[in-house]
């Protein structure tokens, strides 16, 4: 038990945490509808944190904490659901962290936030959007310059916080996740 709380609680860990808070923080900074790092921060999470539950706990929750100040709202429900599975996305890349790995994840990981939470639009948006095939798209033709901003975003800032951890890692050795060897 000892060792798994080591673990939690290593330097690196505690970095990656920071730099999950301090995402989270900037997503109450003034920014265009959709440009913000909360895709990115679960993608960062989910690949980078070594303690599964960790990888969902600490996005959820640093997302949380922001709404509290920005506010709830009828689409939670998609838009932590898109960003928990952006989170398996980031466990998809594992301890893999290359450059081509991190822009294909953020692409699928703004893709399913886009058909998540307008797929959800589409069907609590009544006065908005027909219930039928020409109402879907519709509502995903609406929702385009919006997911021109997320992707945009979800690129900018996983190039910010897997670049800055790679950095940070080249740097300081203390953060450089340890293998065990299982022999």
């Amino acid at each position: 038990m000892a060792s798994k709380i080591n673990i939690m609680l290593s330097k690196r860990n505690i970095f990656i945490i920071a730099v999950i808070l301090i995402a989270a923080i900037s997503r109450l900074l003034p920014h265009p509808p959709n440009f913000s790092p909360i895709g990115a921060l679960a993608l960062f999470g989910g690949a980078m944190l070594s303690n599964r539950w960790m990888g969902f706990l600490v996005p959820a929750t640093a997302m949380l904490l922001s709404d509290v100040f920005i506010g709830f709202h009828d689409m939670m429900s998609s838009v932590y659901l898109s960003f928990g599975l952006t989170v398996l996305v980031g466990f998809w890349m594992g301890g893999q962290i290359k450059a081509g790995k991190v822009i294909a994840a953020s692409i699928a990981s703004s893709v399913l936030f886009f058909v998540i939470t307008n797929f959800h639009m589409w069907v609590i948006g009544n006065a908005f959007y027909t219930r039928d095939l020409q109402g879907l798209i519709t509502c995903f033709v609406a929702a385009v310059p919006f997911f021109a901003n997320s992707f945009a975003s979800d690129l900018f800032y996983s190039a910010i916080l897997f670049g800055s951890f790679y950095i940070a890692e080249k740097n300081v050795p203390e953060l450089k996740l340890q293998r065990i060897s299982k022999n």
